[in-house]
Formats: structure tokens, C-alpha cells, sequence
């Protein structure tokens, strides 16, 4: 009976490792998942204005939750709509002279002008007959040699005027010049680029938010003087939200671009959230120490930032977090 139970018990004795081995071998498997570690990537915008001014109006407090294109603060509009007024009648004039030297002169004007050349020449055609005259007459003796040379002083004198007059006639006939109109073409452009950015600058005068997210500082206060680009509000950026971890080259294959993950936090470990691998960086770097243990600070590993798909409020910016990719 001594061998029987000797071979029995060395029967049952195989058959509990072989099950502990079949038992511990999903376990083992299930150490060796893609566990990563990281934090909740912290996204931040210095908001401030494009143009300088007086801070009238601030309408968010710290802590606000605020939406794309919801307005914050505003800046006196005064002196830039003012700039604006200025800038709008100057491209009006330019318009208006613009006008005036494609339409030509108007028909009184040419009228005029021939009116002008008319006298003119009929000054010079009398002009012309007293001095035939006094020739003549000089040939007779019976005017001085003086009274010729006046004669003659006033026949070019009308006949330059009736010269003057043809070219008058001529020009308001003809318009204005191509070189003429083609430069108060450039002046309205330049009128209109000017009015344009008077525009922007009162635009400008109003602060918007540019993605959902929660107001972190009020850094200035209504009354303050601001120069362009002056930080007024810090905002914690809150869409997307994202997770930022690291990969080593091993899991490689595993967090490709695409890949669902499931992400626990600390403070509520029960709670699971789902998100998807958006972008793998291609260069290599040694682990943050502000990761990893000590005796994994010197491995080379893969920066990974992974889109949450159902954030809510329990997610802070900067908190730890565990990734299990899927």
C-alpha cells in the first residue's frame, strides 16, 4: 500500500502545478499588456489684445468656464473709432478725385476752353491788321518807326495767347493723363488698405476666447493702460483634452496612431475613460524624471499623446494618470 499512495500522492502533486501553471499563465500574460503611465497635458494660453489701449470691461472671473468666441474683456473704442472716421473720409476723397480723372472735364469746361482759344485768336487777328497798318504806314512816313515796333509786340503777344488757348483746348479735350489717373488709382488702394486696418484695430479692441477651457488668473484689472500683446487672462485650454505618456521602443507596434486605450486616474480609480493614440513622436528622448522610477530614467523612450473621448470635470490638467492600451 506504501507504493500505491506514494505514486497517488505524486499524481495529485503534478496535477496542482500543471494547474497552477495553467492558472498563472493568463496572469503572467496579462503583466506583460501595454501599461503606460503619464499626465493630463497641460495647455495653457496667455490671452492678451493685438492693439493698446485702456481696459474697460473685464466679464470673466478665475475659475469661469468659458466657450469658443465668448468675449472677455474689452478696451476703450474711443481714439480707434475716431481712427476709423479719419481713415473713412480720406479713402472718400480719393474715391472722389479718382472719379473726376476717368470722367474728364465736363462740357462747360471744354466750352470754355474753346471760348477762350476764340478770343484769342481774334486778338491776334486784330493784332495783325495794326500792324499791317502801321507797316504801311512807316513805308509813307507817316508813323514813327516806334509805333511799328509796338505793333509788332502786340501781334506776338496775341499770337502766343491764341497758341496757349489751342493747347488748353486741346488738353480739355483729351482729359487727363493715363499717369495721372493710374496714380490716384494707387492713392485709393492706399486709402482703403488704411481704412481696412483702422477697422481690424477697432476689432481688436474686443478679446474673445479661442477654444472651451476655464480662466486661471485675471492678471489685469479695468482702469489698467495696456500695451499690445500684454497678458490679461491665463486660460487652462480644456478641448481637447489630452493625455501625455511615454512609450518605450518595445511597445512600439502596440501604440500606433489610432489605438484605443482605457486611462484611470488616482482619485478614482473605478472610473475608466476611453481615448485613442492621436500622435507618436518619431525622435527618441530619455524618460521625464518626473515619470518614471530611478532605474528607468536612463531608457530611451517615445513621446505619445493620446485623446480622451469622454472627459468631464474630474479631469484635472497636470494629473497622473495609467494608460492601458487595448
Amino acid at each position: 500500500m506504501t507504493h500505491p499512495s506514494k505514486a497517488v500522492l505524486a499524481i495529485i502533486l503534478a496535477t496542482l502545478l500543471g494547474g497552477g501553471l495553467v492558472w498563472r499563465l493568463p496572469t503572467d500574460r496579462s503583466g506583460d499588456a501595454a501599461v503606460l503611465y503619464g499626465n493630463i497635458d497641460v495647455r495653457q494660453v496667455d490671452l492678451g489684445f493685438r492693439v493698446e489701449g485702456r481696459l474697460t470691461e473685464l466679464l470673466a472671473e478665475e475659475g469661469d468656464r468659458v466657450a469658443p468666441g465668448q468675449k472677455l474683456a474689452v478696451l476703450d473704442k474711443g481714439y480707434l473709432e475716431d481712427a476709423v472716421r479719419i481713415a473713412q473720409a480720406r479713402l472718400d476723397g480719393a474715391n472722389a478725385n479718382l472719379d473726376k480723372l476717368e470722367a474728364g472735364n465736363r462740357p462747360q469746361e471744354i466750352a470754355q476752353a474753346r471760348a477762350d482759344l476764340a478770343r484769342a485768336d481774334a486778338a491776334a487777328q486784330n493784332a495783325r491788321e495794326k500792324f499791317d497798318r502801321a507797316a504801311a504806314m512807316t513805308l509813307d512816313r507817316a508813323v514813327s518807326r516806334q509805333s511799328l515796333d509796338n505793333a509788332r509786340s502786340e501781334l506776338r503777344q496775341t499770337a502766343a495767347q491764341s497758341t496757349r488757348a489751342r493747347e488748353a483746348l486741346a488738353l480739355a479735350e483729351n482729359g487727363y493723363r493715363s499717369e495721372d489717373v493710374a496714380i490716384a488709382k494707387a492713392q485709393v488702394e492706399a486709402e482703403k488698405a488704411t481704412a481696412d486696418l483702422m477697422r481690424r484695430r477697432l476689432a481688436d479692441a474686443e478679446l474673445f476666447s479661442p477654444a472651451d477651457g476655464v480662466i486661471l488668473t485675471r492678471v489685469r484689472e479695468p482702469g489698467s493702460t495696456l500695451l499690445p500683446g500684454a497678458t490679461v487672462l491665463s486660460l487652462a485650454m480644456t478641448s481637447p483634452m489630452q493625455v501625455r505618456t511615454w512609450v518605450p521602443e518595445s511597445l512600439l507596434g502596440r501604440a500606433a496612431p489610432g489605438a484605443k486605450v482605457l486611462i484611470a486616474t488616482d482619485s478614482a480609480p473605478a472610473k475608466v475613460y476611453h481615448g485613442q493614440i492621436g500622435f507618436v513622436s518619431p525622435v527618441a528622448e530619455f524618460t521625464p524624471k518626473t515619470v518614471e522610477s530611478p532605474e528607468l530614467r536612463t531608457s530611451l523612450v517615445y513621446r505619445v499623446r493620446i485623446i480622451v473621448s469622454d472627459p468631464d470635470s474630474l479631469l484635472r490638467q497636470g494629473m497622473p494618470v495609467t494608460v492601458r492600451i487595448e
